[in-house]
């Protein structure tokens, strides 16, 4: 019995010691490293059978309990802040939105007068195509209303042109004596006011600019060949723009239609409901702004010309001109006027000038332009005055004159497509079907099947 008790502590003992010598990586006695060995065999019970168990010959056992435990490294995308994460996901998404904007604005760079002519008959086709409408509703072919319409409106462009040269021409003159009498005048106020200018100093200034005139007449030479340059630009893109008005006025639908085929089918529906809505929002814009252009010219003008300001004709045109650029040009065209007033025939008169130009323009801003314009074109003023920088930054003139309407449709699109999203999800709920009660019984107090309820059986009906 005490020997029994002997082998059965000395078998303890020994696998005690195994499984010690097997987690700290000791192989047993007699084995090679990396072989189990075949002659150490797993622990065994008193008839010296292997215990169901116990790991197999070649298996590491599990630690002891007294090992100290080891905490495992966490998955390391769960390892960053939520919120570091998200903001990754933006920001890469939104690095790639830059690039793409980036390499937009090169192309349209690279083509710049192209861009601008097809805008301008944008712009040109939404003014007309009312009137090819309404000649096609008296019964005129589709061309024949379309070269009509087009014809006129070309023909009415360049006579106001060419009456803009001739009025500039024909009082050339009268405007170069009237300058050099309001610049003797300027002198002379100079001399009489309190800033203490001498008359020294006044030639000293004339000197300084004919000697700069004089030094500088290559660059000025070819800023002149830079001039004519631009003039063959703009010839180009006047005769590009007038060539895409023919034909958005004649195949206007076809073109959409052709548009739309290059969209992919998921995004079709949206697009062609958004265009429509688009292109009605241009035309309200178009023809609100060639309202008020006009009768800020208008009325300007008679005031310039009852003040005997030369050039009134002219100003007129720039300032109906100036006025397709929202905020920024009725301060131009204003200034440009005043300018001319005080140069031509004096401070009282300049000062009349600016106060006609005031109250015009306070008339457009409040009157005029909530009530023709309305809610077809709703910017916010903030938004206009950026549309414009930026569209001048990036391309000039003509960029300032089309970013507002670009803003005003883009709004229109961008309003359209989430209102068609929200309705397309409402409609997917909609044609959900709903889950009801399992047939043989109802569902009550929780959901149980078969006509049990939460709490207890259903009973029946006693009425």
């Amino acid at each position: 019995m005490g020997q029994r008790l002997e082998e059965r502590r000395a078998q303890a003992e020994a696998e005690a010691e195994a499984e010690t010598d097997a987690a700290i990586g000791v192989p047993p006695s007699g084995a090679l490293p990396g072989k189990p060995s075949a002659a150490a065999p797993g622990p065994t019970d008193a008839s010296g059978a292997v215990p169901a168990d116990s790991p197999g010959p070649g298996i590491v056992p599990a630690p002891p309990a007294y090992a100290p435990a080891v905490a495992a490294r966490p998955d390391p995308a769960a390892a960053v802040p939520w919120g570091m994460r998200v903001a990754a996901e933006a920001g890469w998404r939104l690095l790639v939105l830059a690039g793409t904007l980036w390499v937009v604005m090169k192309v349209i760079s690279a083509v710049q007068l192209v861009v601008l002519a097809f805008v301008a008959a944008l712009l040109i086709t939404a003014l007309l195509q009312p009137t090819v409408s309404r000649l096609k509703g008296l019964g005129l072919p589709r061309g024949l209303a379309t070269a009509l319409t087009a014809v006129t409106g070309f023909v009415i462009m360049g006579l106001v042109g060419w009456f803009v040269v001739w009025q500039v021409m024909d009082n050339l003159g009268n405007v170069s004596a009237r300058v050099r009498d309001g610049i003797e005048e300027l002198k002379r106020w100079a001399l009489d006011s309190p800033f203490h200018v001498t008359e020294s100093q006044i030639n000293e200034i004339a000197e300084n600019l004919s000697d700069t005139i004089g030094t500088n007449t290559e660059e000025i030479t070819s800023a002149g060949l830079t001039g004519v340059t631009v003039m063959v630009e703009v010839m180009t893109g006047i005769l590009l723009a007038m060539f895409s008005t023919l034909f958005l006025l004649y195949d206007g639908k076809k073109v959409w239609q052709w548009f739309l085929k290059l969209v992919p089918a998921q995004a079709r529906p949206g697009v062609a409901g958004a265009g429509p809505r688009a292109w009605r929002t241009l035309t309200a814009y178009v023809r609100g702004t060639v309202i008020v252009a006009l009768i800020d010219a208008i009325f300007i003008g008679l005031g310039i010309y009852f003040l005997d300001v030369p050039l009134a004709v002219p100003l007129g045109v720039f300032i109906f001109l100036f006025a397709f650029i929202p905020l920024v040009g009725a301060v131009i065209s204003g200034a440009l006027a005043v300018v001319v007033a005080l140069v031509t025939n004096g401070v009282f008169t300049a000062l009349m000038v600016l106060l006609v130009v005031l109250a015009v323009q306070q008339i457009e801003g409040h009157v005029l332009q909530p009530f023709i314009l309305g809610r077809a074109v709703r910017v916010h003023p903030l938004a206009v005055v950026l549309a414009v920088a930026a569209g001048g930054l990036v391309a000039g003139i003509g960029g300032a004159v089309v970013a507002v309407p670009l803003v005003a449709v883009t709004n229109t699109v961008v309003g359209f497509l989430r209102a068609y999203s929200e309705e397309q999800v409402l409609r997917r709920l909609a044609t959900v079907p709903a889950v009801g009660p399992p047939p043989g019984g109802t569902v009550t107090g929780g959901g149980a099947p078969g006509g049990a309820a939460t709490g207890g059986q259903e009973r029946p009906d006693t009425e």
